[in-house]
């Protein structure tokens, strides 16, 4: 797992990995991808058109000034948070799923893969579920069958993308981001021109109330879960400086981005989500290309996510069929109708996940910054790394709970505090003895 030597694992013998994604190895130097290549995965993730729901509950709390302080601030933190994640994936070739192994032990990662894995397959169900309803609502559908008609033939093309891996995202995405960006950015004109310009804009007076607290947390949490996972394409970098600045371009930027426009379309149309303000402009197919084309590379990602993480958790060397199962649970759940209640509890595991990062950070800020030796073998469990995910998790939900400050940046920051902090005295400890 060192940045600077090929390890055994990828050697020939019984573990050899069969998949060219390397889910359960670290991708080898042969196989890392461009700073282009990767910024377009990146982005192509980021730009998802849900994101926008968040961007309207700030749009009409805020004035327009307040709004992009919030936004810019919000957008830093994730940014920051994701590149260093990035960072540690492009150094190591691992996915977050597999880095676990070596900060909480080959059992202890269990819990990683199936927060990580879970998570994943249900919002996979929602965006299954989202896309028929929305596209029965577009074509005037009533009928069950045609909702369920939608939602399994669109869950095949996105397990189809995930399937091929980094390749088959990366072209999803340089095809359909542009496109995605240029509705956007037409929809923002025509925004502006319902409030008379940019002018405008600025002068609509809030018709809500939120704390600034509250709002810089809502940026932070619409990505920050996924943003953990943001190794599984920062391992393909060629070096932990480009990744970390993909990371920003796609979180910082991308999901900044994202936020502005629905803020935008509230304010002026009272509609956070494009694709239905382009149905209310009646541009019934223009909405749906907007649909599929952003949630179909969106979910994508989400299906390679759980992917990655089943192979770790059963030790095999392929993603496959564990893509295609997640694919298959998460399609049940939305034909339940059961991606209308998920939110809820997806939105909680926001809560519980970004600890696990900033375990990982700062167990490799401690540890492996050199590279993980090839003989390195992790232990079952590290119940000290484990008690600190455990101790950040809490302190994440109490903030949460009495709101008070931020909830996934508590989370992040006492992880990576308390991981470095207890890594020192137990290193002095044991270095006082031999001293002595």
């Amino acid at each position: 797992m060192s940045s600077t030597v090929e390890p055994a694992t990828v050697a020939a013998g019984p573990d050899r990995p069969v998949d060219p994604d390397y889910p359960v190895t670290p991708v080898p130097r042969s196989a890392r991808k461009s700073f282009f290549s990767l910024s377009v995965v990146l982005l192509g993730f980021t730009i998802f058109t849900p994101t926008m729901l968040a961007g309207a509950a700030l749009g009409t709390a805020f004035s327009f000034g307040k709004l992009m302080m919030v936004i810019a601030a919000g957008s830093a933190i994730l940014g920051a948070y994701v590149a260093m994640m990035g960072f540690v994936g492009a150094r190591t070739g691992l996915t977050t799923v597999v880095m676990a192994r070596y900060s909480f032990g080959t059992r202890g990662s269990k819990l990683t893969s199936v927060l990580l894995g879970g998570t994943q397959i249900g919002w996979y169900g929602v965006i299954i579920g989202t896309i028929g309803d929305l596209t029965a609502q577009a074509l005037g559908w009533e009928s069950y069958a045609a909702r369920a008609a939608v939602m399994i033939a669109a869950s095949i093309l996105m397990c189809i993308t995930a399937c091929y891996g980094y390749r088959g995202m990366y072209w999803v995405s340089l095809i359909s981001t542009p496109l995605i960006l240029a509705l956007a950015c037409w929809v923002v004109s025509r925004s502006l021109d319902e409030v008379g310009g940019f002018p405008g804009l600025v002068s609509v007076e809030p018709k809500t109330t939120m704390t600034v607290t509250l709002a810089i947390t809502t940026v932070v949490g619409t990505f920050v879960s996924a943003g953990t996972q943001a190794p599984n394409w920062t391992r393909f970098a060629r070096s932990g400086s480009q990744a970390a600045l993909a990371c920003m371009i796609g979180f910082l930027v991308g999901n900044g981005l994202m936020i502005l426009f629905g803020a935008i379309g509230a304010i002026t149309f009272h509609e956070g989500d494009f694709v239905l303000v382009l149905y209310n402009l009646g541009l019934v197919g223009w909405g749906l290309v907007l649909l599929f084309g952003n949630l179909w590379k969106s979910n994508a990602d989400t299906a390679y996510a759980f992917g990655v993480a089943g192979a770790e958790m059963f030790r095999k060397p392929r993603k496959t069929p564990f893509v295609i199962g997640g694919c298959v649970i998460g399609t049940v759940l939305a034909l339940t109708g059961v991606h209308n209640h998920l939110i809820d509890y997806l939105s909680l595991l926001g809560t519980f996940i970004p600890p696990l990062g900033g375990v990982i950070i700062g167990d490799f800020l401690c540890r492996w910054r050199r590279g993980i030796p090839e003989d390195h073998t992790p232990q079952p469990v590290y119940w000290r790394n484990l008690a600190v995910y455990a101790v950040a998790t809490v302190l994440a939900w109490l903030s949460a709970e009495f709101e008070m400050g931020i909830p996934p940046l508590i989370g992040i920051v006492v992880a990576i505090v308390l991981t470095m902090g207890l890594h020192r005295v137990f290193a002095a400890r044991s270095a006082a003895p031999a001293a002595g």
